[in-house]
């Protein structure tokens, strides 16, 4: 659920598990004003269906992990965070973060200004953190924050409180952001991940708001995931539609609320604290309560599962992975 399984079928992008992405964070650093937290999650460590563990390489050598900003309320990014990774040597693998502006960002591509270079990446419990300036930077393997009863959800939504994401690990890139760097006020973010294997770039996943592809059947998942937020106008009537089969919206009130839901943007103001769904989302935030009340229009509440206790007040937030990693990986 959320972003867990956003390819076909519920698989992975490209049958890719360090493509797909997972989850998407924003909220202010806690006791310092003048600062963001922005975390984008992808690669779980087990899949659901087939059920079993993924690579234990972090990110894809051959990829792009992009965060997307839009500071003027276009749906068009204006600025854009990139991060690159190398092919694993011995089990280890060095990340390149560049930032792009204008229409530079709103694009394809790897350009930008260089920001963090040749960091490690991590794979066992130490966090390795660089700093650049204003900026610090984490990517590699943690505990997955996200909690959920999945099994209930497919259940037909008969939820236990049994977490299926206790002892889970997912892989993060988290930045710590001067506010400066984001714009003048509010903004939009969504992440996404490019593809380069066949030689240019294709977009694999993008997302923001948590279980978005939950909406979507079919030849729908695939469009919408190759498609820009600026776009997203056009699968209103999708949402719409399983907002009617699934919650027994009548058809003008799936419509009004598929609209809430579009564009796949996640709104945040770093003067304000982060609460989802009203700014932003923090690593406590239970968006998947939020989510049911929506997709059942009201039938279902809650799931009665809670946040995990392992996080961390201090960067990178998240808590140790609950596997370290062998030197010997296998590629996905």
């Amino acid at each position: 659920m959320s972003h867990h399984y956003s390819g076909p079928d519920f698989g992975f992008p490209h049958g890719d598990a360090r493509l797909d992405l997972t989850d998407l964070y924003a909220f202010p650093k806690p006791g310092t004003a003048g600062k963001s937290i922005l975390i984008m999650n992808v690669h779980p460590s087990v899949a659901l269906s087939p059920s079993g563990p993924t690579t234990d390489e972090p990110f894809a050598p051959g990829a792009i992990y992009e965060l997307k900003i839009d500071t003027n309320g276009d749906a068009v990014a204006d600025i854009a965070y990139r991060v690159q990774f190398s092919p694993s040597e011995q089990g280890a693998q060095t990340a390149t973060l560049r930032r792009a502006e204008g229409a530079e960002a709103a694009g394809t591509g790897d350009g930008g200004q260089l920001i963090v270079e040749q960091a490690q990446v991590s794979t066992g419990n130490e966090a390795r953190v660089t700093e650049s300036g204003e900026y610090r930077f984490f990517a590699g393997w943690r505990s997955d924050p996200f909690f959920f009863d999945t099994l209930g959800a497919v259940n037909n939504l008969q939820f236990t409180g049994d977490d299926f994401f206790t002892g889970k690990d997912v892989c993060s890139i988290v930045l710590e952001v001067p506010n400066s760097a984001l714009g003048p006020g509010k903004i939009g973010l969504w992440h996404r991940t490019l593809d380069g294997a066949t030689g240019k770039w294709i977009q694999a996943d993008r997302g923001a708001l948590p279980s978005q592809s939950v909406f979507l059947t079919g030849d729908h998942k695939s469009d919408y995931l190759a498609a820009n937020p600026a776009d997203d106008a056009r699968f209103v009537a999708v949402f719409a539609h399983s907002l009617e089969h699934t919650g027994g919206y009548p058809p003008k009130e799936a419509t009004r609320v598929a609209q809430t839901l579009l564009p796949d943007i996640l709104m945040y103001d770093p003067m304000r604290s982060a609460a989802y769904p009203g700014n932003g989302r923090a690593l406590t935030d239970d968006v998947m309560d939020a989510f049911l009340s929506i997709i059942t229009n009201g039938k279902v509440p809650r799931d009665n599962v809670g946040p995990h206790n392992d996080l961390l007040a201090d960067f990178p937030y998240l808590g140790q992975p609950h596997k370290a990693r062998s030197a010997e990986l296998v590629a996905a």
